[in-house]
């Protein structure tokens, strides 16, 4: 079975997605932390976000792989330190290259392939368009600040809300503007509003729907 959880930033998905998955016996794949690690890949190797065709080969020539909440690229672990806000501009910039979207793409097709819950921003629209089921979350910008916020503070990191809310304001504009693969439901997907729903429940209602007959 294959499960798509798509939203915007900190609309719940990979918190909801994981557990998802745990209930359903499926891997969970995050697609974002991808998106990260081929972000902080261009960093460290001093490519410029914006030399399209220098980041679609680093993206082409790389091997991911996804465990949960951690990342490898090439088999050298990338997870501490992926959501260093560092990386914050450059992230929708190398997200939105067609070249790597398309690269990326092949991986989560391909990892998926056998059964899987994954959540992002393109899974149900281009990833995996036939999907058994698709959901798409959505919460407030104010929700959406507050659990960024909580998830900064989880990693002991100091928080900047109106920096922050900016920053959401911005990830969420340009996703759903780009011309490649742009942050929009799927036709057919089941729309959640997250706002008054803890994660348990949300879990809850995507499990409902994954059980319904079609």
């Amino acid at each position: 079975m294959i499960i798509t959880i798509d939203g915007g930033v900190a609309s719940g998905k990979s918190a909801v997605g994981r557990r998802v998955a745990d209930k359903l016996g499926l891997p969970f794949i995050d697609s974002g932390l991808m998106y990260r690690a081929i972000t902080r890949l261009t960093a460290e190797r001093a490519i410029s976000p914006h030399d399209s065709d220098a980041v679609t080969r680093l993206a082409e020539s790389t091997r991911l792989r996804i465990d949960g909440e951690h990342v490898w690229a090439d088999g050298k672990e990338l997870t501490e330190g992926i959501y260093d806000t560092d990386y914050a501009d450059a992230l929708p910039v190398i997200s939105a290259i067609p070249g790597v979207r398309n690269a990326l793409v092949e991986q989560q097709r391909r990892i998926g392939a056998g059964g899987v819950v994954m959540a992002g921003r393109d899974i149900g629209t281009v990833v995996f368009p036939d999907a058994d089921r698709k959901f798409f979350l959505t919460a407030s910008l104010e929700e959406k600040v507050r659990r960024r916020a909580a998830q900064y503070g989880r990693r002991g990191e100091r928080v900047d809300e109106e920096a922050m809310r900016k920053e959401v304001e911005m990830r969420d504009r340009v996703d759903s503007e780009r011309p490649v693969a742009p942050l929009r439901p799927a036709d057919d997907a089941v729309i959640l509003d997250t706002d008054h729903l803890d994660v348990d429940e949300v879990v809850e209602r995507i499990l409902e729907g994954v059980r319904a007959p079609r």
